[in-house]
């Protein structure tokens, strides 16, 4: 098992490095006569893209979809969907120059000790460039959700220590941080803007809200509904922690103020998140990610060489300051591959016991 793939009966596999010829995706179990087109992949392509906002890669890259296969007429077909995204701004020789050194907080240091070989040019396969085919795919994903009126969305929470006190929904796509509190986001970009002149980098938390989800997805004890969202959204490069509904914040209650009371309309509060017992129970789905800061950072740090030899070193190339807000859209992206597989695998189980 290569670990490239993700899926069951939606399944996609991501391809290609960050400075490589071309990166993608290969989507295979969507169903037929869905339409999808370069649009619908490109919008959300779009949003995740290098080069815009403050604290963002001044990396140009128009991340330009190319569909291979699976679409004929405007239509999915049901065949493997293969679509290819063209890397056109590269420069790999601020790497020459540390390519037999490991960086701090990278995957240099694994990945060679896994493979005995590595991409030294921007990460190789470890890069966040890699993304780009997940938001491909999440897009295919979010036309099957789509016909289900499920709707995913994934804003800033928390950056630099600015957290957002007031969730405006309408707010998240008014300022280039994707907060919904308009204060909050100004705060932040103080913050991103402090720590960029001072070569350093941010972290922070992301929210998912998946809205419309009917009750019966996910499957009992080892495919539970929420470790498929765990381990999708654990498996980007940046994100070191996962909550759902209440989170951590259960380890300080009591049954009495855990439990989510039922009543004739539905559940009364959603400490649950949504998931109970492993399935959807058809209140909103609430998931927070932790984003680490990113790595490549101007200030000097201590490392070794592939020798183990001391070095010090300052990383230079093109890099963001914080992942957020280019990873809200990958968040969303890997909710929706997981809704979409687990929908699929419902409407399968729905026509055995219903032939």
């Amino acid at each position: 098992m290569s670990g490239n793939s993700f899926g069951t009966l939606f399944r996609m596999t991501t391809w290609g490095e960050s400075h490589g010829e071309a990166l993608g995706v290969v989507i295979d179990g969507c169903p037929p006569r869905i339409e999808l087109s370069n649009k619908d992949i490109q919008q959300e392509l779009d949003r995740r893209r290098p080069g815009r906002g403050k604290g963002s890669s001044p990396r140009r890259e128009r991340d330009r979809v190319e569909i291979l296969s699976g679409i004929f007429e405007g239509k999915t077909t049901g065949t493997p969907i293969s679509l290819l995204i063209r890397n056109e701004d590269v420069d790999s020789v601020p790497y020459e120059e540390w390519k037999e050194v490991f960086r701090p907080g990278q995957a240099d240091f694994t990945y060679q000790a896994k493979y005995g070989i590595r991409d030294y040019r921007g990460g190789g396969r470890a890069s966040a460039r890699e993304t780009a085919g997940r938001v491909a795919a999440g897009a295919v994903a979010k036309k099957i959700l789509d016909k289900e009126k499920i709707k995913i969305v994934g804003y800033t929470l928390e950056l630099g220590g600015i957290r957002a006190l007031k969730i405006d929904y309408e707010e998240i796509e008014r300022n280039v941080l994707r907060c919904p509190d308009q204060k909050a986001a100004t705060g932040m970009e103080k913050k991103i803007e402090e720590a960029r002149l001072q070569g350093d980098s941010l972290g922070g938390i992301v929210e998912v809200l998946a809205r419309g989800c009917p009750p019966g997805l996910g499957e009992p004890v080892f495919d539970k509904l929420e470790a498929d969202l765990a381990k999708a959204l654990m498996s980007i490069g940046a994100v070191r922690g996962v909550e759902i509904g209440a989170g951590f914040g259960v380890a300080r209650m009591r049954g009495s103020q855990c439990n989510d009371p039922i009543g004739p309309g539905g559940f009364e509060k959603n400490d649950a998140g949504g998931i109970l017992g492993g399935i959807s129970n058809g209140a909103d789905l609430i998931l927070r990610v932790a984003v680490k800061p990113i790595p490549s950072i101007g200030l000097e740090q201590k490392t070794v060489d592939q020798a183990m030899r001391p070095v010090s070193l300052k990383i230079k190339g093109r890099h963001d300051v914080s992942a957020i807000p280019r990873i809200n859209i990958v968040c969303e992206a890997m909710v929706a591959v997981v809704l979409a597989d687990h929908l699929l695998r419902q409407q399968a189980l729905n026509l055995s016991i219903h032939p």
